[in-house]
């Protein structure tokens, strides 16, 4: 009888027991890395000394007396913010003319001797704590490049630099980004020397050293650059990522500012040695900063959806620009357009008609329910569908049901075990017959498909190529109304 029941446990164990899941494909995201791909979409601010002077670059000559906003409100930011969808906002604290948005004791080029609040404001302070209140994550921009400073292309900005680098990550709570500018040397006042300075972009800001500062100072910080460390520039300012986009980036053949060939930058290295994501920076109006000029240029809802599509859509993140008025607010024509924004998506992902239904496969790893079909729609974000390790080529059929009109249909594969679709394809099945509905390369954190409307009961996703088992953990499928063209 103890045999007969030593066997039953044998059998009952290895019938429970589900196999290894598939190991991580190199590199993978850090954990800075995996809660900034959570964002997804969040503000850039420039408002600077250019928004007073109605420029994009300052020279570094301008006076602090002309900062002066007459109605400045960090806190309508936030909310236009928060009420757009958006999870977190960058600014300007320094842009290249050198003046600071913040009360720093190593330059008297600041807020301290503008007329605005007398020389006693911080606008980085009040955007921080407007950004808390809301609920919102805080990041800065620091331009390396300083038109205005004295030592700027010695040893000694350096110093004057990084010193400021720590004034403002160390007094103003959590950054989630901190942002390195490309843009480095050429004319500028330089203290009154009115001239044209190069510097060695390799090696004149020791960047890995500069680097180390954020990460003793902010460790849950991500780093922006051409270069990374851990995001980089989407290679163009249209707002758009390359339809095929790997989120990795041989990181060392690359310098913040040098660039030869932006193709990499927008479609990332499918070989790559380093998780190095690409955010997509990109502003509301034709320029960076304000200009009256500009009120009635504001992006349409049309090109706004476009960009949202190719660029969360498309595996990279959303930094949409506002370039925030002599006032100090975000003009009433780009909070328009952006609510319009936010109600739109909101219209189009509204219901998903795959959710909970039945999915089926083709291999599913080790016959296990761990790794089932129908993980890639129960809405949990730690299960995931994968294959056999010898299986690289597998398809889904999700049901629908009754036969349903559709036109968008989003896919994650699951990061954290690496970036794994190399191809793959969606079909419909439409009056009995399979139709092609897409042919893609690259899925990654998000993939979002748009197409023209078609009325089906089932979807086949194929995964025609991967690097490894293929591992996806989410499938919608929405029907988005049609947006009036303005």
């Amino acid at each position: 009888m103890k045999l007969l029941f030593f066997f039953f446990g044998v059998i009952l164990f290895c019938s429970c027991t589900s196999p290894e899941p598939p190991e991580p494909v190199l590199p993978v995201p850090s954990e800075r890395q995996l809660a900034w791909h959570e964002l997804e979409f969040y503000a850039f601010v420039h408002f600077n000394m250019n928004t007073f002077t109605n420029k994009e670059w300052g020279f570094g000559d301008e006076s602090p007396e002309s900062f002066n906003p007459t109605a400045l409100d960090c806190r309508q930011w936030a909310r236009v913010c928060s009420e757009a969808g958006m999870k977190g906002i960058i600014l300007t604290a320094k842009h290249h003319d050198g003046f600071c948005l913040w009360p720093s004791e190593y330059t008297e080029h600041s807020v301290k001797n503008s007329p605005w609040k007398n020389g006693e404001g911080d606008v980085v302070r009040e955007l921080a704590d407007a950004c808390r209140e809301y609920g919102l994550k805080f990041g800065v921009y620091l331009s390396p490049w300083d038109r205005n400073h004295p030592d700027y292309g010695k040893p000694e900005y350096l110093t004057y630099y990084r010193n400021q680098l720590r004034e403002l990550l160390t007094n103003y709570g959590e950054v989630f980004e901190m942002w390195f500018d490309g843009a480095n040397g050429g004319t500028g006042w330089y203290g009154g020397a009115n001239e044209e300075r190069r510097i060695d972009q390799k090696s004149y800001y020791d960047w890995e050293n500069t680097w180390r500062i954020v990460r003793e100072l902010q460790p849950g910080a991500c780093i922006f650059s051409d270069a990374g460390p851990d995001i980089r520039w989407v290679g163009n300012e249209q707002g758009w990522a390359g339809e095929t986009n790997w989120s990795l980036l041989y990181r060392d053949d690359f310098t913040p500012g040098l660039v030869s060939d932006r193709t990499f930058l927008q479609q990332g290295q499918e070989t790559g040695t380093h998780w190095v994501p690409a955010e997509v920076d990109v502003s509301i109006r034709p320029g960076w900063y304000y200009h009256p000029s500009e009120d009635n240029k504001v992006k349409s809802l049309e090109q706004l959806l476009d960009i949202y599509y190719n660029s969360v859509g498309r595996n990279a993140s959303l930094l949409l620009n506002f370039p925030v008025d002599t006032r100090g607010l975000i003009h009433e024509n780009d909070v328009e357009q952006v609510l319009k924004l936010a109600g739109a998506l909101k219209a189009d992902f509204a219901v998903d008609l795959a959710r909970e239904n039945r999915v089926t496969a083709t291999n599913i790893r080790g016959n296990s329910r761990k790794y089932r079909a129908g993980n890639i729609n129960d809405g949990n974000p730690d299960t995931y569908w994968a294959t056999d390790d010898n299986i690289l080529e597998a398809s889904l059929e999700i049901h629908l049901g009754t036969p349903a009109e559709i036109n968008r249909v989003l896919i994650q594969e699951d990061i954290r075990l690496g970036q794994r679709v190399k191809k793959f394809k969606l079909e419909a099945l439409v009056e009995n017959e399979w139709q092609l509905v897409a042919s893609e390369t690259t899925i990654g954190r998000k993939r979002i498909l748009r197409f023209p409307n078609i009325t089906t009961s089932k979807l086949r996703l194929t995964i025609e190529d991967a690097k490894a088992s293929p591992v996806i953990t989410n499938l919608e499928v929405y029907n988005a109304p049609n947006v009036l063209v303005e």
